[in-house]
This record gives structure tokens, C-alpha cells and sequence, in this order.
């Protein structure tokens, strides 16, 4: 999205002319005989050391940008590029990963429709972004919540709209999202996958970025009471597989996420009928029917930490359970930490 340049006009004429203008001035002796008569002008002297504006040269440095001669251009530019996007999904002219990750319909779609959830709705500010590697893989560990999942996709779009590189994170998910139609399909395009070792190793192998909620459901659906009390972050899975591929680990801290659907209840009965790990009862949901499931507009705050390096560890450090334990009890306390932190500056839940 580029700004537009607002060309100084004003500026432009009065360099112009500057540059058009004559070194020296005729006098008025000198004129052509039938010349029109010109006003002559006082011309007062200038203090020492002063230069007269009409003799200091233009430089190209100085030289006013042209203005555009397509006029329109951008707007036809606009429209050329959306009915070739059309051609190419209608032909099927267009890649995807082994995992089913289509990098050209999440730029130009899925992105955009998250953006306003992201810019307008959560406002969501971002920290720490320079925390991420440029290049390489990378493994970014988060805190969950929110009784949905959007956590997961507002920090998407917090890596690939505010990190130099545009990077892109590819998230692991839950098996429960690849059992659902639609969801199956949208999450396999915007880069998730199933939140295993091995598919998280060749991602990280090939250099991506990759993200991780490991506190998993117990963190998603926690009560509103325990808010941004940490859970479990399973055995250390994660650390592992960060070990195994020598990248760091970068952690993350969420705040906002989890008052968007308060949980005050769950339904376990109804969970276990759906199939759910949880029923969330919040208080919209299920009162208010469709309505309810609308998040609250709460203020987010995103940040990224330091990054712990892995790479200087021997491989058969992977195996030691002790050092993953050491680890991911480091990598949770930091961002446990961070939470207090942004909880004790934040003024207001909403603004």
C-alpha cells in the first residue's frame, strides 16, 4: 500500500522560472524600441555574503518529480491485476505447497479480509518485531486464548504486515481444524498445518517461520477468571523440534484476545455431543444467537521477545529432557512475564 506523493506545485513554478529566468536583467536604457515598457523594480542591496536567488543553479537533486501522465494508471493497474488473479484460479494456473499453502490467494485475499479485523476492530499494536530473524527458520511460541482461535490469525497478519521482509508464519494447528469443511480448506491456504514434529521440521528445515500455541484447548478455553495465567505448555514438543533444526526460538505474548468471548460457563454435555473440547457459554453466547458469536472490540497488543538461539547445543541435545524442561519453562516464564508487563501499562480493555 503506497502513500500517495504530494507534488509541491508551488515550488515547481517558482524553480521553474528560476531556472528560465536570465543571469543578468536588462536595464532600462537598453531596451528595444518598440518593446512593451516593463515596471522597473528597486533593487535593493544585499548583505554581505548573501547569494542573489535568482543566481543560485538547480541541481538535479532539486528537479521536481514529473507528474504522472497515466492519470488513471493505478486504478487500470488495479483491475488488470484482479482479472488476471480471476484467470489464473479459474485456469488453475497457480502453485501450492506440499501442505497446501497458496502464498498468491493469501496476499491477495485472505490477508485483505483480515486486515479489517486487524487494523480497524482489535487496533492491534505490535512490539518486537525486529525479533524475528529476516531470513531463515524460526520457531515463534505464543500464548493462546480467546474461546476462538483468532489469536493465531492476528499474528499473522502483526508478522507479514509490520516485519521488513514480509515475512509469512505458517501455523500448526489442532486436528479439530482440519475435521472441519471450509475451515479445513481456508486454514491448509493460509499456510497451517497439522501441529506435529514432522511437518514442523521440514517447514523449519526449509526456512520458514513457524508458529506454535502450546498451551493448545486447556489455553483457548480457560475460563475468563484464569486470564493470562499461563497453562501447561505440554512436554516440550516444541523445543525439540527447535533443537533437532538449530533455530531460535522466539517468544510471543498476546494481549487482548482473551476478552473478546469471556467464558463464563461451558457446556460439557453439549461439548461432548458436538464433539468439542469445550462449549463456550460467554455473555452473548448462546443468549443472543448469531449475534453473540461477535467478538468484543478489545485493544491488542502483540509482542515479540528476544530470541533464544538453539544452534549451539550438540544434536543429541534434543534427546535430554532435562534441557527441554529447562527450556521451555524459560521460554514460558518470558512470556508469562511480558504478559504482566503489558497488563500493568495497558489504560483501558477497549481503548
Amino acid at each position: 500500500m503506497a502513500d500517495a506523493k504530494v507534488i509541491p506545485f508551488d515550488d515547481d513554478r517558482s524553480r521553474g522560472s528560476a531556472a528560465q529566468r536570465p543571469q543578468r536583467r536588462r536595464s532600462a536604457g537598453n531596451r528595444r524600441p518598440g518593446a512593451e515598457s516593463v515596471p522597473v523594480r528597486e533593487v535593493r542591496p544585499l548583505p554581505t555574503g548573501a547569494v542573489p536567488q535568482d543566481d543560485v543553479p538547480v541541481t538535479s537533486d532539486e528537479q521536481p518529480p514529473e507528474p504522472s501522465r497515466d492519470g488513471g494508471g493505478g486504478l487500470e493497474r488495479r483491475i488488470a491485476g484482479g482479472l488476471a488473479f480471476l484467470r489464473r484460479r479459474l485456469t488453475g494456473d497457480y502453485e501450492v505447497d506440499d501442505f497446501g499453502y497458496d502464498e498468491e490467494l493469501t496476499d491477495q485475499v485472505l490477508m485483505s479480509l483480515l486486515r479489517p479485523l486487524y487494523d480497524t476492530y482489535f487496533r492491534v499494536e505490535v512490539k518486537g518485531v525486529e525479533n524475528i530473524p529476516s531470513e531463515g527458520g524460526a520457531l515463534i511460541v505464543a500464548n493462546h486464548s480467546g474461546t476462538l482461535p483468532m489469536d493465531g490469525l492476528m499474528m499473522q497478519v502483526a508478522v507479514h504486515d509490520n516485519h521488513p521482509a514480509g515475512r509469512h508464519l505458517r501455523l500448526l494447528a489442532a486436528d479439530l481444524v482440519f475435521m472441519l469443511p471450509v475451515v479445513n480448506e481456508l486454514a491448509r491456504k493460509l499456510g497451517h498445518t497439522l501441529a506435529c514434529a514432522e511437518d514442523a521440521s521440514r517447514l523449519l528445515e526449509q526456512g520458514e517461520l513457524v508458529g506454535v500455541m502450546p498451551e493448545g484447548f486447556k489455553g483457548l478455553g480457560k475460563p475468563f477468571a484464569d486470564r493470562y495465567k499461563l497453562q501447561r505448555f505440554g512436554r516440550g514438543g516444541f523445543v525439540s523440534t527447535a533443537l533437532r533444526a538449530g533455530t531460535p526460538i522466539v517468544p510471543c505474548s498476546i494481549v487482548g484476545a482473551e476478552e473478546i468471548y469471556p467464558m463464563i460457563g461451558n457446556a460439557k454435555t453439549v461439548a461432548r455431543l458436538l464433539g468439542f473440547p469445550y462449549f463456550p457459554i460467554t455473555p452473548t453466547f448462546p443468549w443472543l444467537g448469531p449475534l453473540g458469536a461477535i467478538p468484543l472490540p478489545t485493544k491488542w497488543t502483540i509482542q515479540f521477545g528476544e530470541p533464544i538461539p538453539t544452534d549451539g547445543y550438540p544434536p543429541e541435545a534434543a534427546e535430554d529432557p532435562m534441557l527441554m524442561f529447562n527450556l521451555t519453562d524459560q521460554v514460558r516464564e518470558q512470556i508469562q512475564h511480558t504478559l504482566y508487563k503489558l497488563l500493568v501499562q495497558r489504560r483501558s480493555v477497549f481503548f
